[in-house]
């Protein structure tokens, strides 16, 4: 597991479902591979939030696992009609060992697209909301919060 220390991740296999999107409304932007950290390079940047599943992988941890509404994504747009997105871990509740979210892949595409299009002059209905959260938000397990890329943190 790669992963395992990591607090974010990019999905670049999930550029399929990104681009399926971008074509409907005429745009077509590849996937940057690279990670610029801070948003360096980047001309367009957003905190954003995507819905998924984590579990835990500490073997010694009796977690089920759980799901989130608020997942950290921080969607980047550079030149040359590239773009990339950040999705930021969370820790175990029982444990505090760093899990990577399986996303809802749907939730992804969606968010992802709707900045991407809303930067390039698309028109576009407001972007979807999972609505209030429910649960509580704990910025102790949140590793956007940490790096100051959790659109909670605006609440506070």
């Amino acid at each position: 597991m790669p992963w395992r220390n990591a607090t974010f991740s990019m999905y670049p296999t999930l550029h399929d479902k990104v681009s399926q999107l971008l074509n409907e409304a005429g745009l077509d932007l590849s996937f940057h591979n690279k990670d610029t950290g801070g948003g360096g390079g980047a001309i367009k940047t957003k905190d954003s939030c995507i819905m998924g599943r984590f579990e835990c992988h500490n073997p010694k941890c009796e977690s089920t696992g759980w799901s989130s509404l608020k997942i950290a994504i921080t969607i980047r747009q550079y030149r040359g009609q590239k773009y990339n997105a950040r999705v930021y871990h969370q820790r175990c509740q029982r444990c505090n060992w760093v899990s990577r979210p399986d996303l809802d892949e749907g939730s992804y595409a969606e968010r992802v697209t709707y900045w991407l299009k809303k930067w390039n002059g698309v028109d576009v209905k407001k972007s979807p909301s999972s609505g209030e959260r429910k649960g509580p938000h704990d910025r102790e397990l949140c590793e956007g919060c940490k790096a100051g890329h959790c659109p909670d943190l605006e609440r506070w």
